[in-house]
């Protein structure tokens, strides 16, 4: 993990401003060092990055360069699984460790359509080719790596892991028409780079929709997998994902709940850390109010399984004190990605202050994948549950995704997502999609059964209903939601106006106080942005007259206090 900037058309007299009020916005994403290159004969290309050291923690620092390549550079922030195996199958010569390096033997190999459908992993990349005078920006297929782009109508381009690094940008512009955006994932785009500096896009290309079979060789070859034992190849699969993951030279720890997800993928990783070797044991990190039902499932788990536990226990007023910072760090005014953030933020804030791991694997991508979300159970059939899951799987690096790597990046953690594996996720949507429908009302049935009968988890855990993350996590006796209201009740006394809302924000009006609350702090910081960055606000599908996306609005849900 780590943070990548660039300008491009921007003269040097404004470089100073931009690594003070631009560039150092990122700076949590990689704190370890820091470096930004800019010539003025090189077209006027500022390219800075911002490390956090985890594969190759000797040399690897970027905007790389390369003997073989002297006058060309590349800035990436990912983590490429299968870098060695491409070293091995291309014969290429490595001058580094580190992960990244492989992008650019493929790119100067083989162009870069091929360089893209080679890499197995994650990653957000810019390539400034100066001797063909082209600039590529590249994005992994889900998202998991974030990255904005600000472009100009004059063709001055901007480019940042997140947005908070290039709205201060807007100001250089001198009022021409320009739009900032993320850049969305599963696509590259190629510009010609310009004398002045400026670029032209030459083209966009969508290389990879959710389900697509990869291109690369996949670890576990296709011809491996049983014709006949759907349950066996989920299971190979789900390990598979958490083993290549292990790639780190800093420790690796998980993020545990106690719901399904996050357990199987503790338990994934304890199992394939012993078998690696690590000469560490694995911290697991839970986080409630002091009776929430998170904190005892994992519990239950963490003992199961053997790791290194750790519970972080919150109260309201830590939720009251962190919740502007919040908003601010997700970069998105969406309802239900803040509620779920103001827990996961907490935990990765205790993380970076108690203890020396660094890189987390999580659950995330499960419900996306597997239909998990309760209102699955309301799909009208087969074939729109699975449109719906792609749908969800397209969106996920604006809700989801988005929340699960800003508020581990903000406290410089890495973060790892074994069931957005591009391998899994392929063979998995391309089940018969009968199958993966909830059975008698249990979410994720497939998912489970591929487990069941092992020793990966205690059966109650294995088939634990779903369950709202914000309730998760918070006390039995006052939910996440019910304090939220309180909070903001009290910094918000006059009542809601639905119609003065409407004519303020008339894209994604907020529809109540909570939201409205969220929509200005946000705009504090992002004026004018919620149109470029939310289309709407994340709702469950197939629920009738319900504005609120809360899973406890669901006729399914079970409210276990009021």
């Amino acid at each position: 993990m780590c943070g990548i900037w660039a300008t491009f058309g921007l003269t040097s007299n404004k470089l100073p401003c931009h690594l003070g009020t631009t560039f150092a916005k990122i700076s949590h994403r990689g704190p370890d060092a820091w470096r930004v290159e800019y010539d003025d004969k090189m077209k006027n290309a500022c390219v800075g990055f911002h490390r956090l050291t985890i594969v190759d923690t000797t040399y690897g620092m970027q905007p790389m360069k390369l003997h073989v390549y002297p006058t060309s550079m590349l800035i990436c922030n990912g983590e490429i699984y299968n870098c060695r195996r491409l070293q091995k199958q291309f014969n290429f010569e490595y001058e580094t460790y580190s992960d990244v390096e492989c992008i650019f033997h493929l790119y100067e190999n083989f162009g870069i359509e091929k360089c893209i459908q080679n890499l197995d992993g994650v990653f957000a990349f810019c390539i400034v080719d100066y001797p063909r005078n082209k600039v590529f920006l590249g994005r992994d297929p889900y998202g998991v790596r974030p990255l904005f782009k600000l472009k100009s109508e004059s063709g001055i381009l901007g480019v940042s892991s997140e947005a908070k690094g290039l709205v201060e940008l807007q100001k250089e512009l001198n009022g021409e028409s320009y739009k900032l955006e993320p850049f969305p994932p599963g696509t590259y785009e190629e510009y010609d780079l310009l004398e002045s500096g400026k670029v032209k896009l030459v083209k966009t290309v969508k290389y990879h929709s959710p389900g697509d079979k990869p291109l690369f060789k996949p670890f576990l070859p296709y011809t491996d997998l049983s014709p006949i034992n759907d349950k066996e190849n989920i299971n190979n699969l789900l390990r598979l994902a958490v083993k290549k993951r292990l790639m780190a030279d800093r420790r690796i720890g998980c993020l545990l709940s106690g719901g399904l997800d996050s357990s199987l993928i503790a338990s994934l990783l304890a199992k394939e850390a012993k078998e690696a070797k690590l000469p560490y044991k694995i911290q697991s990190f839970s986080i409630g109010m002091a009776d929430s039902p998170d904190l005892v499932a994992a519990r239950l788990v963490a003992k199961h399984i053997g790791t290194d536990h750790h519970e972080i226990i919150f109260g309201e007023e830590d939720v009251a004190r962190v919740l502007d910072d919040v908003i601010y760090t997700l970069e998105t005014p969406d309802i239900t990605t803040i509620r779920a953030s103001i827990p996961m933020y907490l935990i990765s804030k205790y993380i970076l202050e108690n203890t020396n791991t660094t890189v987390l694997l999580s659950g995330e991508g499960a419900d996306e994948v597997a239909q998990g979300y309760i209102y699955f159970r309301d799909a009208p059939d087969a074939d729109s549950a699975h449109d719906e899951s792609v749908r969800l799987l397209n969106e996920i690096y604006m809700f989801d995704g988005l929340r699960a790597d800003r508020t581990t990046a903000s406290q410089s953690l890495e973060l790892r997502v074994p069931f957005l594996d591009i391998q899994f996720t392929n063979y998995y949507l391309n089940l018969a999609r009968e199958l993966k429908q909830p059975v008698k009302s249990v979410e994720k049935h497939l998912l489970r059964s591929a487990f069941d009968g092992t020793d990966v988890l205690p059966h109650e855990i294995l088939w634990r209903p779903k369950e709202a993350f914000s309730d998760g996590v918070a006390s039995t006796k006052k939910s996440l939601f019910v304090i939220l209201q309180e909070i903001i009740d009290k910094r918000m006394p006059e009542s809601f106006d639905r119609d003065l809302t409407a004519k303020k924000y008339p894209h994604c009006t907020p529809t109540s106080k909570e939201a409205l609350y969220y929509r200005e702090v946000f705009e504090k910081s992002y004026p004018g942005l919620a149109e470029n960055f939310l289309p709407y606000y994340w709702m469950p599908r197939w629920v009738k007259d319900v504005t609120d996306p809360s899973a406890r609005f669901i006729k399914h849900y079970e409210v276990k206090e009021q």
